[in-house]
């Protein structure tokens, strides 16, 4: 049994219980195949809100690009992140972007490592 905590201390809350939950019948081995992957595609949750707020000085759009959002970010870009009112709410809820997305990656990952043996 793999512990998250282990192999990804980085993560926090409900990130990391979905990540648990994911890998909880995993060996060492292929947690540690699991973290490398996912740890290289993930986005942490700051990067978000640091993208984010640079929309509010110009460059609206940038986080949606790097969550793989390009019609957001596109519309962002166009827009000024919808009047600035888009970029502001999503700096707001910038967790819950970064969470959805990690999420997803986990589940793609998971897919992958699952196939991979000792």
């Amino acid at each position: 049994m793999a512990n998250a905590l282990l192999h990804l201390p980085e993560l926090q809350g409900i990130e990391l219980s979905h990540v648990q939950m994911l890998i909880k019948d995993y060996s060492d081995k292929q947690a540690m195949h699991f973290a490398s992957i996912y740890r290289s595609r993930r986005r942490d949750p700051q990067l978000i809100l640091l993208t984010c707020l640079a929309g509010l000085l110009g460059i609206a759009g940038i986080h949606r690009f790097l969550i793989n959002q390009i019609g957001m970010g596109i519309l962002y870009f166009f827009t000024a992140g919808l009047c600035f009112i888009g970029t502001i709410v999503d700096a707001i809820n910038y967790q819950t972007l970064a969470f959805d997305y990690n999420r997803q990656i986990a589940s793609e990952v998971a897919q992958y490592a699952d196939k991979f043996t000792d």
